[in-house]
């Protein structure tokens, strides 16, 4: 699973993009992805310090969606 993230700049709130995880593990339930979402969501956050996750959602790899 990926967890697809949009993210704008702390200083800079109009400078967003988009970002992926991939997550450490391949589950065909999305409930599974998203139980474990806040704790990596977490992690990323505590790395990125000077981004801001404005949203996520989960998606199984091979199937992105175009927008978030």
């Amino acid at each position: 699973m990926l967890l697809l993230l949009s993210i704008c700049l702390v200083a800079q709130p109009d400078q967003c993009r988009e970002d992926r995880i991939n997550m450490s593990f391949e589950a065909k339930n999305p409930f599974v992805c998203l139980r474990h979402a806040q704790s990596t969501l977490a992690t990323w956050q505590a790395e990125h310090p000077e981004w801001h996750v404005a949203r996520w959602r989960c998606a199984a790899r091979g199937s992105l969606p175009k927008d978030l």
